[in-house]
């Protein structure tokens, strides 16, 4: 099995790209695995070793600052309103809640990873709902509406797994050790809701594309742009804490599903497509980088 690793998540693009429309019918189990994967993860770390750190600190203060700069700057700039909120959503998106699958992998600290995996999502489920009661395009969802939807949101799939992992831990050790000791399955559940979620999100492009296509062109082109920043900085600010690998996926790995149900909820719907690219081009990088750590040259 370890053999194929390389070869998963390409195999998982390509099956999201060419069966699109059907991977979209499945995209409802993705929670389900996501819960999955989140409670092997949970399991397999000493949730007693968990601190915040300043890295902590700098990369939520990265996402809140640079995505309230992008967005008032692209507006008062006299940009498209729809790339501003794109943009928004593209800094903002909380990480990915299967990063230490592929973080780990590749080599980062898993308590760092876990550490943020909890503190990041529930800063963003604070900090979202008042940039968008700020930007307004949903009026008629008050700010204790929005908080509440984002907490459930957030809450149904991360806090869930952690509470049944800190259970097992503490009095159900051998059943916890059971969970931990096939971790490894996770890569694979994990490339199976890349596989829906990405499928899903080609067939959003395909649906919503037609007619605004210049929008569509720049949200793809800067998505690239942010992609590229978010996992450069990310690294750069890993290192000087001791975790390259570990600050560059915890900031360039997204929650695109998440980011996309933000945008659908709160924003412009269209909004959302800047996060279907995003989910391309993180998980072609990530293939990229588990291409290299399988052959022996991935660079610290």
């Amino acid at each position: 099995m370890q053999r194929l690793r390389p070869y998963v998540l390409p195999i998982a693009i390509v099956l999201g790209l060419l069966f699109h429309r059907w991977c979209a019918l499945f995209s409802s189990v993705v929670p389900v695995l996501i819960f999955s994967i989140l409670l092997l993860t949970f399991t397999a770390v000493d949730l007693k070793r968990l601190r915040m750190s300043m890295l902590d600190v700098w990369l939520m203060l990265f996402q809140v600052v640079v995505s309230s700069v992008c967005y008032i700057g692209i507006t008062l700039l006299g940009g498209s309103h729809l790339v501003a909120e794109g943009v928004l959503i593209g800094v903002l998106c909380p990480v990915a809640s299967s990063v230490a699958v592929v973080a780990c992998m590749l080599g980062a600290n898993r308590e760092t990873v876990t550490t943020y995996t909890i503190v990041g999502n529930l800063m963003v489920a604070v900090v979202a709902p008042v940039a968008f009661t700020l930007i307004g395009d949903r009026p008629e969802l008050s700010l204790t509406e929005g908080l509440m939807l984002m907490v459930g949101k957030i809450g149904s799939t991360l806090a869930l797994p952690f509470f049944i992992a800190v259970i097992l831990q503490f009095l159900l050790p051998r059943v916890n050790g059971f969970f931990a000791s096939h971790n490894g399955v996770a890569f694979y559940l994990w490339a199976l809701a890349l596989t829906f979620t990405l499928g899903q999100t080609i067939d959003y492009i395909f649906l919503h594309g037609e007619g605004n296509w210049g929008a569509i062109a720049w949200l793809g082109g800067l998505s690239l742009l942010f992609c590229i920043v978010q996992f450069a900085f990310g690294r750069w600010l890993g290192r000087r804490y001791g975790d390259v690998v570990g600050g560059g996926q915890l900031l360039g790995q997204k929650n695109t599903a998440m980011g996309i149900w933000m945008a659908n909820t709160f924003l412009s719907p269209l909004s959302s497509v800047f996060m279907a690219f995003y989910s391309v081009y993180q998980n072609l990088f990530n293939a990229y980088q588990i291409s290299k750590t399988k052959s022996g040259k991935t660079k610290q």
